[in-house]
């Protein structure tokens, strides 16, 4: 029984690689392309709903031996999944300043063509 368990853990380990590597190229082909990589983080968000309200609820565990199985799992593998939205905050800081002269400089030449 053991036997068939690592087996099976080893299959999904391969599988979610593979995952991870389709997931890491498309990524890869999208750098510099925003709107492609927004469009690839929100495919994955929906993904991770639908598992997490679909295939994971209907999974969980039923009696406190599992749940406690559960728990152990989550607690030793890294926690509870989630993925984090980046704050406005952040994605703000990662846009690039305007130079302060090159702003001044062009609202003079905007005021003296009214005058």
């Amino acid at each position: 029984m053991n036997d068939h368990k690592n087996i099976e853990s080893e299959k999904l380990s391969g599988k979610l690689q593979a995952i991870a590597t389709v997931v890491y190229d498309a990524a890869t082909a999208c750098e510099g392309d925003t709107v492609a990589l927004l469009a690839l983080l929100r495919q994955l968000e929906q993904l991770h709903r639908e598992i997490r309200d679909g295939i994971f609820q209907e999974s969980l565990p039923v009696n406190r031996r599992q749940l406690y199985s559960l728990l152990k799992d989550i607690e030793s593998e890294g926690g509870w999944p989630y993925i984090e939205r980046m704050r406005l905050q952040a994605f703000l800081a990662n846009l690039p300043q305007e130079a302060p002269e090159e702003n001044s400089h062009e609202l003079l030449e905007s005021d003296r063509s009214f005058g």
